[in-house]
């Protein structure tokens, strides 16, 4: 596995660029992901489970292979690490688009505004806006934020301080194919199966700690830990997803508010259970949901990076590593080593006795440092190969 080295900074730097920038309009890297993966669908789609897992494997393997590499050629240096860190960070979360629509439908809400929120909603959820009410507006809004604030931000950092770069942009392919064909419908009930499956199986912690956030946080949004415990115990499992019912319970108890009921996706309707107790949210609640989760994020972003740099202490702590690109070539290599590789080192060694001389004790050591140096290859891996 690659060096850590910058990753707890990278995740730090990209939480941060993230809150400031948000995601570009244009040219946005997973707008481009999710362009290829179109593509490739077209290529591959057919009534198939095993043709649906062949183009998941493909694009989310595909994904998180970039990211290793990545990470593998940053190797031990920690300010490209920390740069490829932040980069894919910033790209993988959407915590402030997040916030930044949600408030948007709020603002429609407050002012009476129905057809500006019902036009706003679609960026944030799937189902059918047309003909909803104000209060069902902004149950889906709350909704909303709940879910994404597990997939868009907790997530992928959590991908990302356990599995580094290949994490983070292998999580994000996964949860986007999903987006993608994940769907109960003619055309993706097949197909898109092991796309839903392999979201599932991403989100299961992920979702568990966005709610333990949202319970240990409720109080700062004026709600109440207590009830928010309640409403996961007793209705997280009540919601169809195996994990974004406990994200809007969770939420619903801490805002004191009630989730869930008929939904209508692409003219279908879906019948979930109720989360949470006490009235339908309303703009306010909405505001204090989005607060929520700002919070959650912040904690979350922050609970990763200390993660990450426990795990890279940890990793550097058990002592030999093979050798990446990059490492320098350290000092005092056995000289047996010449022999294995002796054409590597025509016309790099000193060749003149007094150059050999004036550097005493230490004249062979410093030469197999400068040949392997000039070869690219870290005098370590002659013998055990590099990986």
């Amino acid at each position: 596995m690659p060096r850590r080295s910058g990753l707890a900074s990278g995740l730090l730097l990209g939480s941060a660029l993230d809150a400031l920038f948000a995601d570009p309009r244009r040219g946005h890297p997973v707008a481009a992901f999710g362009t290829a993966a179109a593509r490739a669908e077209r290529r591959l789609w057919a009534a198939s489970r095993a043709r649906g897992a062949a183009f998941a494997a493909l694009c989310a393997g595909s994904a998180a292979a970039a990211g290793w590499a990545g990470q593998r050629l940053a190797g031990r240096r920690p300010l490209p690490g920390a740069a490829l860190a932040g980069a894919a960070t910033w790209a993988v979360l959407g915590g402030a688009s997040l916030a930044a629509e949600a408030a948007g439908v709020s603002r429609a809400l407050e002012a009476g505004d129905l057809d500006g929120a019902r036009h706003r909603l679609p960026a944030l959820c799937g189902r059918d806006a047309a003909g909803l009410s104000g209060p069902e507006l902004a149950r889906a809004a709350v909704e909303s934020v709940a879910e994404n604030t597990c997939d868009a931000v907790v997530a992928p950092l959590l991908w990302g301080a356990v599995a580094g770069v290949a994490g983070l942009l292998g999580y994000r392919a996964v949860n986007t194919l999903d987006a993608m064909v994940g769907h109960h419908s003619m055309r993706y009930e097949r197909f898109g199966w092991a796309a839903a499956r392999l979201d599932d199986v991403a989100n299961l912690v992920p979702a568990r700690v966005t709610a333990a956030l949202a319970v240990a946080l409720a109080p700062a949004v004026g709600g109440s830990g207590r009830a928010a415990v309640r409403a996961v115990r007793r209705d997280g499992a009540a919601h169809p997803s195996p994990n974004a019912g406990r994200c809007e319970a969770a939420f619903a108890g801490a805002l004191g508010v009630s989730l869930g009921g008929t939904n209508v996706y692409r003219g279908r309707a879906e019948r979930r259970g109720t989360l949470g107790d006490g009235p339908p949210p309303g703009p306010a609640d909405l505001d204090r949901a989005i607060r929520l989760s700002r919070l959650i994020t912040a904690a979350a972003t922050l609970l990763c990076a200390a993660a990450a740099y426990l795990l890279g202490a940890r990793g550097r702590a058990r002592g030999p590593r093979l050798p990446e690109p990059g490492d320098p070539a350290p000092k005092g290599q056995r000289l047996w080593l010449l022999a294995l590789h002796p054409h590597s080192f025509v016309g790099v060694a000193p060749t003149t006795t007094k150059e050999a001389g004036d550097r005493g004790k230490d004249a062979m050591n410093g030469l197999l440092v400068a040949v392997t140096g000039a070869a690219g290859i870290p005098a370590a891996g002659v013998a055990a190969g590099t990986p």
